[in-house]
């Protein structure tokens, strides 16, 4: 799915439950061309969004143009951080906070802002800038958002489309409701 997606014309890949550095491997081989990856060829639908129309331009500069995440939301993607930044063709990680606080609780309760999520994420946003690899993390709130980017988070998702929608009709209803 991760070639489809991107020969469709999406720039990078975000793959949920990278456990171990050959989860991390094989998602790059899905998405990257030779020599990083095995990605198969047929991007012109890619090519068009991104405005090269020569195959062998695009062939050279794609590995460079398509951002891949691995997303680290279990204890055993922590257990292999380090070895999973390390991924060549991999170009950051993508944290879930929820999923990683469900799994840092034993599935015992959902607290992307507990202390120990908190000091996962902390352990997070230095080993990729060790690594020289962007950081990422989905946050709920405007609040969360700035201060993960404060932390050092480079790429960051503050809030999600239904939940976006979720407000703005929320909104309406209370204002036709007044």
């Amino acid at each position: 799915m991760v070639s489809r997606v991107l020969d469709f014309g999406a720039e990078g890949a975000i793959a949920p439950m990278i456990n171990s550095p050959a989860d991390a491997r094989a998602f790059v081989a899905a998405a990257k061309f030779p020599p990083l990856g095995e990605r198969s060829w047929g991007p012109q639908r890619a090519m068009t969004f991104a405005g090269i129309a020569d195959a062998k331009a695009y062939l050279r500069t794609a590995n460079d143009l398509t951002v891949i995440l691995a997303m680290i939301e279990t204890r055993a993607a922590l257990e292999h951080l380090e070895a999973i930044l390390a991924t060549p063709g991999l170009d950051g990680v993508f944290v879930g906070p929820f999923d990683l606080s469900i799994t840092l609780a034993g599935g015992k309760a959902i607290d992307p802002e507990s202390k120990d999520v908190d000091t996962a994420l902390a352990r997070i946003v230095k080993a990729a800038a060790d690594a020289n690899k962007l950081a990422g993390v989905y946050c709920h709130t405007s609040k969360r958002a700035r201060a993960l980017a404060k932390r050092g988070f480079r790429f960051i998702a503050a809030g999600s489309d239904t939940g976006f929608l979720r407000a703005g009709v929320a909104s309406v209803l209370e204002d036709l409701n007044s």
